[in-house]
């Protein structure tokens, strides 16, 4: 069982056996809220295409980043699993996910961000079950979750960082609103965080 993340919580991704982990999965999950009224009783929910990126950083500069036009990082040691236009898991399944080979990670890079973003413009408070998840691929083994909770007028999140510490990497739930329907939007907004 994980850890239920707050925001700014910051975890180790040191396995209990005091191994490093070596690969890394950040999920993602949401589904449309319902809507209120009549006729949305007939009509359902609105679809939502929450996008999922991350982008790689060396100190201070973005060097590389994946999200859904960029699938693999220039170096491969990030994968997308392709863009999912309507949600729909929300309650523990990934809709979208970043797998992230650790060992393999560039060393000039030094953190990772992931990001969450509404491409279709829909604010937060339409959108309900979202999370971010963090799983150690190789066990399938759940580490963190931090709920993206709270609604809001915002319609995007930095969500969440992994970023080396000593010989290791950790993790910090971030939870940021923000506004942009892209990653290139959210860029000033991460650089906050870095």
């Amino acid at each position: 069982m994980g850890i239920n993340l707050s925001k700014g919580q910051r975890i180790s991704l040191e396995k209990s056996d005091g191994g490093a982990l070596r690969v890394v999965r950040m999920g993602l999950g949401w589904k449309a809220a319902q809507r209120r009224g009549f006729l949305a009783k007939l009509t359902g929910p609105k679809e939502i295409d929450l996008d999922a990126s991350a982008v790689l950083y060396a100190g201070q500069q973005a060097v590389d980043v994946v999200f859904f036009q960029h699938l693999i990082s220039d170096d491969g040691s990030v994968r997308h699993s392709g863009d999912n236009l309507v949600g729909g898991a929300g309650q523990g399944a990934d809709d979208e996910s970043i797998v992230v080979d650790l060992e393999h990670v560039p060393s000039q890079v030094d953190q990772i961000v992931f990001t969450v973003n509404s491409f279709t413009g829909q604010t937060f408070v339409e959108v309900e079950n979202a999370f971010c998840r963090l799983v150690d691929e190789s066990t399938g083994d759940e580490l963190a979750r931090y709920t993206l909770s709270g609604g809001g007028t915002h319609t995007a999140q930095i969500m969440a960082k992994v970023y080396r510490s000593g010989n290791g990497w950790q993790m910090a739930a971030l939870g940021s609103p923000a506004s942009g329907r892209t990653f290139q939007d959210l860029m000033p907004a991460i650089a906050e965080h870095l």
